[in-house]
């Protein structure tokens, strides 16, 4: 395997079967040591920066990575995961190879919780008024911002509509797209039957407040298109399935304007997570980690996010330095977050399995 070089970086799966990117035989062989012998390369070993596949892996390597070992001369493996809180107990206490990690908000609740994920040092990394309030939590700091946003065609209805008007039936005839999951919905359901931003978690946090959410997804029931992956929540708009539908900003964004379509995007009552960066218990390179938190947390690179990827920097700073093109697609920028809604992970972590299998009843009924 080769170290950070240019635009790549030495890339495997944490996955015994398989290779990321090329699939040869001396990765496939490297991945099986690095998982069957997770202590063989813990004594002086390179930095390792743990990531799912998608779109942010080339913008970390060209943007972030590259730039970071060219500077440092530190190198970096960066190893690929499906995610879940059972692989984050497997690498903890140092028994596996992993020292910095890209969480999602339930895996940092639970990764902190458990101690699989160290107390983070903000002091080491610039504090924490270098960062958006959003980025910043005990165990992790925010990498990037997503949203689920109320999109539309620009084309076929003028205006900007609420989510209040995405169950107005009679005054916006046509189908709604909807993502197949609970999560998400039961928000929107009581955000378009007019419970403040404020008070959602708590409304759902007693039964009263779940029917409430169940009633008001059955006043829709019959005209939902479900979709179940991100790029769907774009396809059903543009193909004209759908009047309006909940969708992921960054998909929304970067489809804009291909062949000839214009999407429009409601901020007001938007869902937003956070992406974070989180150290592993019993990592042996906490001082390389934070070196690259620092290096990450510059402002000027961060605000290459929304051009790039449509996600939004958690630096403060980071969105003042986007023209306002890039700034109206940043979920992170103050204006789109003013009447935003956090998920919030803690809720979901407590109530996933009961709500989920009350949502898949309710799906088949």
């Amino acid at each position: 395997m080769t170290r950070v070089c240019n635009l790549f970086a030495r890339v495997i799966w944490v996955d015994p079967f398989r290779a990321w990117g090329g699939g040869t035989a001396k990765l496939i062989a490297l991945a099986l040591i690095a998982i069957l012998l997770p202590g063989a390369e813990a004594a002086g070993r390179d930095l390792s920066i743990v990531v799912r596949s998608g779109p942010f892996l080339p913008v970390l390597q060209e943007v972030f990575l590259a730039p970071f070992t060219q500077a440092t001369g530190i190198a970096v493996d960066t190893l690929l995961w499906r995610g879940g809180a059972e692989r984050l107990a497997a690498e903890a206490g140092g028994g596996g190879n992993w020292d910095l990690v890209l969480v999602n908000p339930e895996e940092l609740t639970v990764g902190c919780t458990r101690g699989w994920l160290q107390k983070l040092n903000f002091a080491a990394i610039g504090g924490h008024e270098h960062y958006l309030p959003q980025a910043v939590s005990e165990c992790g700091v925010g990498a990037y911002m997503q949203s689920i946003v109320l999109s539309w065609d620009r084309s076929k209805l003028q205006g900007s509509p609420t989510w209040a008007d995405f169950w107005d039936i009679a005054k916006y005839p046509g189908k709604r797209g909807l993502r197949a999951d609970v999560v998400g919905n039961l928000e929107i359901a009581l955000l378009a039957d007019g419970v403040p931003l404020n008070d959602v978690y708590s409304v759902l946090r007693t039964e009263d407040g779940v029917r409430r959410a169940f009633r008001k997804l059955d006043q829709l029931r019959p005209y939902i298109v479900w979709w179940h992956d991100d790029p769907q929540a774009v396809e059903i708009l543009r193909s004209g399935e759908v009047l309006m539908s909940s969708a992921p900003n960054n998909q929304v964004a970067l489809a804009d304007g291909e062949g000839g379509k214009h999407f429009g995007v409601q901020w007001a009552g938007s869902l937003f997570w956070v992406q974070s960066w989180a150290i592993m218990a019993g990592s042996p390179n906490v001082a390389l980690a934070l070196r690259f938190l620092q290096f990450f947390g510059d402002p000027a690179r961060q605000a290459q996010f929304p051009k790039l990827l449509a996600v939004g920097g958690l630096v403060k700073g980071a969105n003042d330095r986007l023209p306002p093109a890039e700034q109206a697609i940043s979920p992170s920028s103050a204006s789109n977050l003013r009447d935003a809604l956090g998920i919030d992970p803690t809720f979901w972590r407590e109530n996933l399995p009961r709500l989920r299998q009350r949502f898949e009843a309710w799906l088949k009924h």
